[in-house]
């Protein structure tokens, strides 16, 4: 019998081959040439890799075409050459500055018609200690604020750095009386400043919550208040100084015992923030209007206080209750330098005189800061205060140069709170752009030129740092004592324009 799948006839009758023998045929036809096709592709392939790998082999070093696996080298490893110069150095293809350079760079800017007709002028090298330029340098001016850096190197060497300031409560003589000593603390504010405000200074509403906390536990709600500013002794204005610089809101009457730097609001009460640019007139009896302050605080804890606070001294060995105490001496002493603060400079100078063991007057204090300044080697400054208010003051620009030296000496990390603190040309303090005068830092200062400045009626100075464009860190001072006042900010302008020349020196 036939398959009738396997057999299928044609329209004449004739048998053909079925469709699926004829696909199987193909099929055969199809694999025997793929075959062939891969036979060829596989031996052209190994060709192909037969010969690259016989030009490779000639290209590779002869111990990896021998497959011999790299060994640790023997020799010594080429050392890189440094990056950066030394500190002491300079980029390569600047010159390093010469007196003629800077000479040059500096005649328009110091000459009589732009600072009137007595200047002078200190530059000198931070790296070697060698005085590239000096013209009146050793002649004594007016400083202005440029004594504050006196005032600030004296304070870290005698003092230290992390020293701090304690306003206390006490005991007083009789049951229920009070006594709130003032310890000297420039920076003490009466309720809480500001969060931005840095450094936070201590309050007198931290100490009163202290001392009420105290009371409660003794039992006592209500008190009598007095005061003692009996740290400092003398008048609370310098020699020099006029009665407007209350009234014009430059200083208050220098004590122990005072809040905001006596800063008072449009209302007249403490301010409790730092405001460099509030120039409303000040408190008059500092002392006085912290311990009404205090009573205040007292009050809104609770306690009753009768009567107005009154001066009294604290008696010896009394308890204390309560104190607090101010940021270290480091960062006052960058807050007065920053904002050329003069009741902090003052306070400062009071407690060198303390350190050293002299009165704490104007007077005491003044000597104390030329005479800790002189046993570190600084001579030419005679001093009736410690803030530069007073016409009265005499520094000498290399004076000026060698205090910025000390604080730049890697052997007096000490005093480096002086150049941290100073204002930074277009950013910070009395060089921030702001200033009338001293703000109108030129480019080549911005960042690069730190400095402290100063003026008094007919008086500009500024001494600082200004790294050259040449890589030398420079140290100078610049004092005009003869400034028409009409062309005090001009000149003032002028200042700023030296730290931007000697940044942009190169100065052949």
């Amino acid at each position: 019998m036939i398959d009738s799948a396997a057999r299928i006839f044609s329209p004449a009758g004739q048998p053909r081959r079925g469709l699926r023998h004829q696909h199987l045929a193909k099929g055969n036809v199809s694999v025997s040439r793929l075959r062939r096709m891969a036979v060829l592709a596989l031996a052209l392939l190994c060709t192909f890799t037969i010969a690259a790998g016989a030009a490779v082999s000639r290209m590779l070093p002869e111990r990896l075409a021998l497959f011999r696996l790299p060994s640790v080298s023997q020799s010594a490893i080429r050392q890189p050459a440094p990056v950066l110069a030394p500190a002491s150095g300079q980029p390569a293809g600047l010159t390093g500055v010469t007196s003629a350079g800077i000479r040059a760079a500096l005649a328009r800017l110091t000459g009589p018609a732009a600072l009137g007709p007595r200047t002078g002028v200190e530059v000198t090298s931070l790296a070697t200690g060698s005085v590239l330029y000096r013209r009146n340098a050793r002649a004594a001016f007016a400083p202005a604020s440029t004594t504050k850096l006196a005032t600030s190197v004296a304070a870290l060497d005698l003092l230290g750095p992390q020293a701090r300031f304690t306003t206390r409560v006490e005991a007083g003589r009789r049951p229920g009386t009070l006594v709130l000593v003032g310890g000297g603390d420039p920076t003490l504010a009466n309720g809480r400043p500001p969060a931005v405000d840095y450094p936070q200074p201590a309050t007198l509403a931290t100490l009163a919550a202290r001392t009420a906390a105290e009371l409660r536990t003794a039992g006592v709600r209500a008190v009598r208040l007095g005061y003692d500013t009996s740290l400092y002794a003398g008048p609370g204005l310098a020699p020099g100084w006029p009665e407007r610089y209350v009234t014009g809101g430059n200083v208050s009457p220098i004590s122990s015992l005072e809040v905001d730097q006596g800063r008072l609001t449009a209302a007249g009460q403490p301010q409790d923030a730092d405001d460099p640019g509030n120039f409303r007139p000040r408190a008059q009896d500092p002392a006085a209007q912290a311990a009404a302050a205090f009573a205040g605080q007292l009050r809104r804890r609770g306690i009753a206080v009768h009567g107005p606070p009154r001066q009294a001294a604290g008696p010896a060995g009394a308890r204390v209750l309560a104190t607090v105490t101010s940021p270290p001496l480091a960062q006052i002493v960058q807050w007065m330098l920053t904002e050329s603060n003069n009741v902090i400079a003052e306070n400062l100078a009071r407690q060198v005189a303390i350190a050293a063991g002299r009165p704490a007057t104007f007077r005491g204090a003044a000597q104390a800061v030329a005479g800790t300044d002189r046993q570190l080697g600084v001579t030419g400054i005679r001093l009736v205060d410690g803030s530069g208010l007073s016409p009265r003051d005499r520094i000498t620009p290399a004076a000026l140069v060698h205090l910025i030296s000390l604080a730049a000496s890697p052997d007096r990390a000490a005093l480096r709170p002086v150049l941290t603190g100073l204002p930074v040309a277009g950013f910070s303090g009395t060089l921030a752009p702001g200033d009338a005068g001293f703000g109108a830092s030129g480019r080549p200062a911005l960042g690069v030129v730190r400095a402290k400045t100063g003026n008094l009626s007919t008086v500009a100075t500024l001494a600082g740092v200004a790294y050259a464009r040449n890589g030398q860190l420079l140290a100078f001072a610049v004092m005009a004592g003869q400034v028409p006042a009409r062309d005090l900010l001009a000149a003032e302008a002028d200042l700023t324009g030296v730290g931007a020349a000697l940044a942009a020196c190169g100065c052949r």
